[in-house]
């Protein structure tokens, strides 16, 4: 979080020097391809966008990255929320004075300081309250580390005794790093505040480097007591509490008296809500922490001070939470139906946006990466796809029957799919059976494609559902988190590229060098025209099938491709739908496995239009290339509904009827 200082004094901060300009001090930051370094710079806005950005020089700048904003902290054998920092990053002024105020004689001591504990107590007894501790930060660390919080005699000679241990074995700088990472500092939740990098995060929402005097001084002052001395509970306490440490500060020439008057006028400047980073987006830090144990090595997971960047877009990610309960309040006001969302950038697999449920800052089940539910009709686009893929057999034009069929299946039993409306409806194109969802053709092309290549498919396109499926996988009877459904989509998504989704950037070592990860395995590519062609016929489900409320109702001014997805008894709605820059998948239904009431029409796609009615994004462009011919094409019915329809040359329209137009090019 920036804060607004018209001084610009340290990095951290801006000005607002009129309606239209800001200046802004960034901070340093360390990404994977070089460092960012703090400068002064001045933004220019016009109708609320950014217009202009030039240097301290009044250089015109293209291009400026800020640091990225925290999201959240893993640890894998502490719950506690901490930031980590070796001792040089401390700033000298709360390294100082909290030996000031807790440990005057920590250099010199030997873990155990009697002529410190006699003082404190000659201290207290002089102001008639408790003003200094006995115990050196040595002992502090063993009590935050190490001990129960029993209180008893034996405990505090233990506590005595591990404090020598300590300081015989470790230097005094080690103690002191440890010490101001591990102390209590507060309480997040169920977790604790731990070590004044955190601390400045949760009361200030700032780094520790860019902190005021006096707001060392109260973090200090917590030490005594966080919950005492809690700043948004008891102001006035915690006031009184801060200003006798920065007394404290001056009596051991740390400040002098002007300062301490300036410093003692100031508010406690703390923010109204605690920082809580690991709240805010619990669904995709939960991925991100899956996908860390899958591409790093236990050994550099275990290591301090990693810096891991994301590819989580932090306006996508509202955008995505806000589509989620505002598109489920409007389907279900009542409360009963859950969602998942994930949402990923078109060209290269990146996840930008990932929500888990309804409350989507809370955590618990994650549906978007652990819930495999039936996907419906959301596999048949691959069905298609298979058969695309033969251009001498198939093509968007090809008729094939949507009667009731029979098949036998290897166990002997009978398989009779059925349409949604229960009716045939006689010979259909494939692009006609794709958009409309006919089951009954979708079936009958599968089978006579056949089940081994249609899982193989599946497979070369990342997601491994048998090397041959029950035929009833054609239709959806197959069982996917919302996650893998983009990672099938994303082929589609990409124009075919085959990329591995991730939540992931890179990852720092706590000196900024890249660690390696393992390499990600990357499916069979399809071949870019086939993709095209199958894409035009999810641009088709968008105008005139299964989801053109998305045109016919003008909400989404973007052009879009996707396919609607709906299990048994209406268990589970889905929608995977994409634009020429991002994909999204929407679930939509029940924790119980019960009757959600909606179709991927009438559940999912609201949701999904909800957050990509509010999401910039480019439009689908599809552009075939010189392996594509366009032909004219007439319905069934003979040439009287003429549209042009691509095929692979040199292959044409097996169903073109001959027809001749004055059309000389593709609408």
């Amino acid at each position: 979080r920036y804060r607004e200082d018209p001084s610009l004094r340290q990095p951290g901060s801006f000005a607002k020097l009129d309606k239209s300009r800001v200046s802004l001090y960034s901070r340093r930051f360390v990404f994977d391809d070089g460092v960012e370094e703090a400068e002064r710079l001045e933004l220019r806005f016009a109708g609320g966008k950014l217009q202009a950005l030039q240097g301290a020089d009044g250089g015109k700048r293209a291009l400026k990255r800020l640091d990225p904003a925290l999201i959240g902290t893993l640890y894998a054998d502490d719950p506690g929320e901490r930031r980590p920092l070796p001792l040089h990053e401390f700033p000298a002024m709360l390294v100082a004075g909290i030996q000031a105020v807790e440990d005057r004689r920590f250099n010199s001591h030997l873990g155990v300081d009697p002529q410190g504990l006699a003082r404190a107590m000659w201290a207290n007894l002089r102001a008639g309250q408790l003003v200094q501790g006995g115990s050196t930060l040595t002992q502090q660390l063993v009590k935050n580390t190490l001990l129960t919080r029993e209180r008893s005699l034996e405990r505090k000679l233990r506590e005595f005794g591990l404090a020598l241990v300590i300081d015989a074995r470790y230097d005094k700088g080690q103690i002191l790093e440890a010490y101001l990472n591990r102390v209590y500092l507060g309480q997040l939740g169920n977790r604790p505040v731990q070590g004044f990098g955190a601390a400045a995060e949760y009361y200030f929402g700032r780094p520790l480097d860019e902190l005021e005097v006096a707001e060392y001084a109260l973090l200090i002052g917590l030490v005594k007591g966080p919950s005492l001395y809690d700043p948004r509970r008891y102001a006035e306490r915690a006031m009184q509490r801060r200003n006798l440490v920065l007394r404290q500060f001056a009596e051991t020439g740390l400040i002098g008296a002007d300062t301490l008057e300036r410093q003692q006028a100031l508010p406690l400047g703390v923010s109204p809500k605690p920082s809580a980073a690991r709240e805010r987006h619990p669904a995709f830090i939960d991925l991100v922490q899956r996908q860390l144990q899958q591409d790093y090595s236990a050994d550099d997971l275990a290591s301090a001070g990693l810096a891991v960047l994301t590819t989580l877009d932090p306006i996508i990610q509202v955008r995505a939470e806000q589509a989620v309960q505002g598109g489920l309040q409007k389907i279900d006001p009542e409360g009963g139906l859950e969602s998942a969302i994930v949402v990923t950038r078109a060209t290269d697999g990146e996840v930008l946006a990932l929500v888990g449920g309804r409350q989507p800052r809370l955590p618990g089940f994650n549906r978007a990466v652990t819930a495999r539910r039936h996907v419906g009709s959301l596999l048949k686009p691959f069905v298609y796809l298979l058969a695309l893929s033969q251009p001498q057999r198939y093509n968007l034009a090809s008729l094939i029957s949507d009667d009731a069929g029979s098949y036998r299946l290897r166990n002997g039993q009978v398989w009779q799919p059925l349409n949604y409306d229960r009716r045939g409806h006689g010979q259909v194109t494939l692009i006609e059976a794709l958009s409309r969802s006919y089951n009954q053709a979708t079936a009958r092309l599968g089978m006579e494609l056949g089940m081994p290549a249609f899982g193989q498919l599946l497979a070369n396109l990342g997601v491994d559902v048998g090397a041959e499926p029950n035929p009833s996988a054609l239709l959806g009877a197959v069982e996917l988190s919302p996650l893998q459904v983009a990672q099938l989509y994303q082929a589609l998504a990409s124009g075919g590229r085959v990329l591995p989704l991730t939540p992931l950037r890179a990852v720092l070592d706590g000196d900024g060098r890249l660690l390696q990860r393992t390499p990600a395995r990357a499916g069979v590519p399809s071949r870019v025209e086939v993709i095209r062609l199958l894409t035009l016929a999810l641009v088709e489900t968008t105008v005139s099938g299964t989801a053109n409320r998305l045109t016919r109702d003008g909400r989404l001014s973007v052009d879009s491709a996707g396919k609607t997805g709906t299990s048994d008894d209406l268990r589970d709605s889905w929608y995977a739908g994409f634009t020429g820059e991002h994909l999204g998948v929407v679930w939509v239904g029940r924790d119980d496995n019960s009757s959600s009431g909606k179709t991927g029409s009438s559940g999912a796609l609201p949701v999904w239009e909800e957050l990509f009615t509010h999401l910039s994004s480019r439009p689908i462009r599809l552009s075939f290339g010189d392996g594509v011919r366009w032909h004219p094409y007439g319905n069934a019915e003979g040439c009287r509904q003429l549209r042009f329809l691509p095929a692979l040359a040199p292959y044409v329209l097996d169903n073109n009827r001959n027809c001749i137009s004055a059309l000389t090019a593709p609408p």
